[in-house]
């Protein structure tokens, strides 16, 4: 056993782990990176945390090298959830049951999405913002990287509904972070210890800031790039919100232990609405006249990503089981049609989801729907009950399928989660999809959520191939560019991670990111934290860690 485990077995009584396996496991993520730590750790409980923090602490000095990364399912797709260091795992231990109190659900770091719903439905209750992992993920990475998905075009992201964060911070303590008014941040910021001055320094930092931090927002519905200090404080309602803060720093500011989430209500009727287009003349118009009918989601996925599971079905079926192969088969069997007697695929399925607690409201949105969009000559389908869940099967599950390796092709996210306004998707995604075209290395698929501008490129490449490794950050140089050119988000829900850091300087400009340095160093002076991430983060870094094999 090496010193450093040694150390850290005796101050906790969870589990330290360094043999290989274990260290081979935990040096990916679900991204294109490998980093590998030198011990990962099991905390058994909040005092665990806590000693494990004040460790580091104490021994940063004498040993530089030493940091936390935070770590709960491991689905990150930006290589947030890898460090060289110590890997704090949240999934063994911080795993209790959710409790749910009218609609407040506090749950911890650890505990899988899937248990987490499970319990939220026994009380006709859900957390809108879940991800597309959502039978993968963690709660932890949701607070962390802000998450959103299908849902969030109506209900917004995880920022939204989180009212209260308890996190070990760099003193080695617990902390709860909830919403102040203003003498309750004036008590805070009298307080002489650690958090008082947090609390006095981000509220400087912000106030003094205020106006440059507004227009520095994206403009865009979803953003999971940079520390949100835009949202911290509201001078209208002298609200001070320092979760705002915390939720989707990706653990770069302490260690999430526990948090409360708002919930809402399950609507009794919902009703999809395909739309199968096979040009996109008119994506522009049915955008807008969907979004008039405020969907509850507004998904799409295009003919590669298709027939990439047609091409791949029997890896994509075995992943299901017997009965969600025979759901599968039934699924995809039009597109199976289509492609054996030569039909050309759809270039772009839409779906697009309405629900309500009165059917003869989510009817009728449908039944306009189609009216409205008769014009333009789009097929159409109305999809219900067992249905419209062989279409989301298609959306959801092929997009978990490409994540894995497919015989000598890998995932690549790189340029994977941009956002731009809806009425830029007919000029971006075309600029986007001919950058990629130019490389034959890369084979990709278009997905995402249509309604707020959000989408998922998710190169196919043989990783191993030096002209696939040299051509990742040229890409993502050009594809940037025109995010940034069209004030998009380089990230809406994916997070920065080792992939995106290096670029938040072109996104929000050198002041901004010199606050966010500021801001970290308020937080986490001595770099604890999951460093790379959001600050000091470097595209030379982050190359060196590509993975080499799969």
């Amino acid at each position: 056993m090496t010193n450093l485990a040694q150390d850290i077995s005796k101050i906790i009584k969870g589990g330290v782990a360094e043999d290989n396996e274990t260290l081979t496991n935990f040096s990916h993520d679900a991204s294109l990176f490998e980093v590998k730590p030198q011990i990962v750790v099991f905390p058994k409980d909040e005092e665990d945390v806590e000693a494990l923090v004040s460790y580091v602490g104490k021994n940063k000095k004498n040993n530089p090298e030493l940091s936390l990364t935070g770590r709960s399912a491991g689905t990150d797709m930006s290589g947030g959830a890898i460090g060289d260091s110590i890997v704090v795992s949240f999934t063994k231990y911080f795993n209790k049951t959710p409790t749910v109190s009218g609609n407040i659900a506090t749950c911890q770091s650890g505990v899988y999405y899937r248990d987490f719903e499970a319990e939220t439905l026994k009380h006709g209750l859900i957390f809108p913002s879940y991800p597309a992992s959502r039978e993968l993920c963690a709660m932890g990475g949701i607070f962390n990287n802000n998450s959103g998905g299908e849902k969030s075009l109506q209900y917004g992201k995880t920022e939204k509904y989180v009212k209260r964060v308890r996190a070990v911070l760099s003193d080695g303590k617990a902390y709860d972070m909830k919403a102040l008014d203003e003498g309750q941040l004036r008590a805070k910021i009298k307080k002489s210890d650690f958090e008082g001055k947090i609390y006095k320094k981000i509220f400087e930092l912000v106030d003094s800031n205020y106006d440059i931090l507004q227009k520095a927002k994206p403009e865009v519905s979803k953003n999971s790039a940079g520390y949100y200090l835009w949202n911290v404080y509201d001078k209208e309602s002298k609200i001070f919100d320092i979760t705002k803060l915390f939720v989707g720093a990706q653990g770069t500011l302490g260690l999430f232990l526990e948090g409360d989430l708002e919930l809402v209500p399950v609507h009794k009727h919902r009703e999809m609405l395909i739309i199968f287009l096979h040009d996109l003349s008119h994506l522009g118009q049915i955008i807008n006249e969907v979004l008039e009918l405020k969907p509850e989601s507004f998904e799409s996925y295009d003919d590669n990503t298709l027939k990439l599971a047609l091409r791949y079905f029997p890896e994509f079926a075995k992943q299901l089981g017997p009965l969600g192969m025979i759901e599968a088969g039934l699924a995809f069997f039009p597109a199976f049609f289509d492609l054996f007697t030569g039909r050309n695929l759809p270039k772009l399925v839409l779906q697009v989801d309405f629900t309500s607690d009165d059917a003869s409201e989510v009817e009728g949105k449908v039944r306009k729907l189609r009216e409205k969009l008769k014009p333009l000559h789009p097929e159409t389908q109305v999809a219900e009950d067992s249905a419209e869940k062989r279409y989301w099967l298609v959306r959801r599950e092929s997009f978990n399928l490409l994540r894995k390796k497919i015989r000598d092709k890998h995932t690549a996210p790189f340029i994977d989660d941009f956002d731009i306004k809806p009425e830029y998707i007919s000029e971006v995604i075309p600029k986007i999809t001919d950058i990629l075209k130019k490389h034959p290395e890369f084979i990709f698929t278009v997905a995402g959520h249509v309604g707020d501008g959000n989408f998922h490129i998710i190169p196919l490449v043989d990783i191993t191939n030096p002209k696939v490794r040299e051509l990742i950050p040229q890409i993502a140089d050009e594809v940037y560019d025109i995010i940034i050119k069209y004030k998009g988000s380089i990230t809406a829900e994916h997070n920065d991670g080792l992939i995106r850091t290096p670029y938040l300087k072109e996104m929000f400009g050198e002041k901004i990111v010199k606050l966010f340095e500021e801001t970290k160093q308020i937080f986490d002076p001595q770099d604890i934290f999951n460093p790379h991430k959001k600050v000091g983060g470097s595209m030379d870094y982050a190359m060196k860690h590509v993975r080499v094999s799969w």
